[in-house]
């Protein structure tokens, strides 16, 4: 396996472990389970958890990712984290999608299509990531 994939791995892993544990926690212990009311909006208290979580791990996941990695990216850095934040929104929306596909149209298994979905997005995202978000200009370019 190459390093970088491995580096991709490890980091993107414990990212996402980091997420699901700031999302348990902020579910079940900070919002108890109930509506997070702001007094102009209201939250159900999974969305709230799902905020916080993410709040947490992008810009964890934008460092790792920026500085174990892709060290070899020659873009800037607020470029690099405009083109991550672009993309991790596209993989919540290619979530959404790919969930609701596999299991409403295709008849899935949730957790079955949940795992054809974290294959699809994480191979997509690996790939936006390495040839966009933290490109490397090619020598002659």
């Amino acid at each position: 396996m190459p390093r970088q994939t491995f580096r991709y791995a490890a980091c993107g892993g414990t990212n996402t472990l980091l997420d699901i544990f700031i999302f348990f926690i902020s579910y079940n212990f900070i919002y108890h389970k109930k509506i997070v009311d702001l007094g102009f909006v209201a939250f159900e208290p999974y969305i709230a958890a799902f905020i916080t979580s993410f709040c947490v791990s992008f810009p964890i996941g934008f460092l790792l990712m920026r500085h174990i990695v892709f060290t070899s990216s020659t873009l800037h850095g607020r470029v690099q984290f405009f083109r991550y934040f672009m993309l991790v929104v596209t993989c919540i929306l290619l979530n959404y999608v790919f969930i609701k596909l596999f299991v409403e149209r295709f008849h899935i298994y949730p957790t079955v299509a949940k795992v054809l979905t974290t294959v699809i997005v994480v191979t997509f995202s690996y790939l936006t990531q390495k040839h966009y978000t933290f490109k490397t200009e090619q020598a002659g370019a």
